[in-house]
């Protein structure tokens, strides 16, 4: 096997060390740090995905595997800044206003990072207002909205009217999540998109930054 296939294996496995110490020798190697993203670490978190998508794994699994993939990234990180490689995208994220669930969120949150994004994490009970001044900071691509409750799923629409207000809505994605949304509630408060799992959303997120890149 070769190192990249060491640092997939490893992190599917969610051995931390030892996906560090593979990062480490493929540095050591002269891989390019690109290549050991790519082909090591989001690799593997991407099998991860598909089989969370397939229940293959669970939320315990995946949660390992992210856990692996921080710790080979901290060797890496300063090498990706200086080769000036580039996230894919940034996604501002969040559990909505009156809802202190997150542990959806935490997932949808690792498996957008294992695809190469950007993710800033506002944490639980966000207002509208604090997604649009998160988005305008960060000049944000996407905004994914979470909720746990039927009670507060309908402050994802004062989300959607938040960036109406603001006339940031024409070029801003605005994802929706969580147990009680369907696609009819996201097309109704006028969302673009929703997700039925993690892996899905985080793909769904590369495809609509890969649009507008």
């Amino acid at each position: 096997m070769s190192t990249l296939e060491d640092i997939s294996a490893f992190l599917q496995k969610g051995r931390a060390n030892e996906t560090k110490a593979a990062v480490q020798k493929a540095i050591e190697e002269g891989i390019a740090a690109k290549d050991i993203l790519e082909k090591g670490l989001m690799a593997g978190m991407s099998i991860i995905g598909d089989k969370f998508k397939r229940n293959e794994v669970y939320v315990p699994e995946v949660l390992i595997a992210a856990r692996a993939m921080n710790t080979g990234l901290e060797p890496l990180k300063p090498l990706l800044v200086s080769a000036g490689v580039k996230s894919k995208g940034t996604v501002i994220i969040g559990t909505v206003k009156g809802d202190l669930h997150d542990i959806g969120k935490n997932l949808v949150k690792m498996m957008m990072e294992g695809k190469g994004l950007k993710v800033i994490d506002l944490g639980v009970d966000v207002s509208s207002d604090r997604f649009v001044a998160a988005a305008k900071e960060h000049e944000a691509d996407i905004i994914a909205c979470s909720a746990l409750l039927t009670t507060t799923m309908t402050e994802m629409k004062n989300v959607v009217e938040g960036f109406k207000a603001a006339g940031m809505r024409d070029r801003i994605t605005i994802m929706v999540g969580g147990a009680p949304i369907t696609d009819s509630f996201c097309t109704s408060i006028g969302a673009d998109l929703s997700s039925p799992d993690a892996a899905s959303a985080a793909d769904a997120a590369v495809a609509v930054c890969a649009k507008s890149a």
